[in-house]
């Protein structure tokens, strides 16, 4: 057994403590690339953020895509645990979204540049905050 097929087995075993290792193990196209700013791993659909308001109406679990998260969408992640990962199209590794993020063990990509313009609403897509990559599944 290669290498590869070994690890891909040994994260299939372990998918029900971790789910995302499956995705990992796959190569997969990246779609965008930004600055790291809370690491995790997230899979599930896009939803496309333009006002603060709208965090609220997040329903099910969904990855939150802005052009950037002000002061007052910050304080609203508290309050819907729903959300899966975040990314923007501005922001950094210091702004206040990714102390928040880390601190609700939350992935962040931010700095994507053109994440809002790029992806559409309900377009599944996988998340690694580790590295700053976002891949289409």
């Amino acid at each position: 057994m290669t290498p590869v097929l070994a690890v891909a087995e040994k994260s299939i075993k372990s998918a029900t403590a971790n789910k995302i290792n499956i995705f990992l193990m796959v190569k997969k196209k990246i779609i965008l690339t930004g600055i790291t700013a809370s690491p995790g791993n997230a899979f599930g659909k896009v939803r496309i953020v333009k006002t603060s308001g709208e965090i609220l109406k997040i329903k099910k679990e969904e990855i939150v895509v802005a052009p950037f998260l002000t002061p007052e969408a910050v304080v609203l992640l508290r309050k819907n645990r729903k959300i899966k990962g975040i990314i923007t199209d501005r922001g950094g590794s210091t702004s206040h979204a990714a102390i928040l993020a880390r601190e609700f063990g939350i992935p962040y990509i931010a700095g994507t540049g053109t994440a809002s313009k790029k992806l559409k609403n309900n377009t599944a897509v996988n998340l690694d905050g580790g590295t700053g990559t976002v891949y289409e599944v």
